[in-house]
């Protein structure tokens, strides 16, 4: 019977990620707690999937680096997020 000499884990995080749309069309896609992402999708479902795997990618060279990840964003079923829209008055 074959051992597996290793343990496998998976190390599950969220991040909450900033969906900015853009004037042609698309979103632009940012997370605060890894600043070296910035991504793009031309739909909302491709920019998610883009910020995913962008994540997955910065995460992976963490590891190989050594750098420990940041911490865990809240979780957001417990969190509530949308824009403010505000007046301003002129200078």
């Amino acid at each position: 019977m074959f051992k597996r000499s290793e343990t496998i884990t998976t190390l599950e995080a969220q991040y909450v990620c900033v969906f900015s749309p853009e004037p042609e069309g698309g979103y632009t896609v940012t997370c605060p707690a890894l600043p070296e992402i910035v991504t793009y999708g031309a739909t909302l479902e491709q920019a998610r999937y883009n910020a995913r795997e962008a994540i997955e990618l910065v995460l992976e060279c963490y590891q190989e680096e050594g750098t420990s990840f940041p911490d865990s964003d809240i979780d957001p079923r417990t969190a509530l997020q949308e824009v403010v829209a505000v007046k301003l008055s002129e200078i």
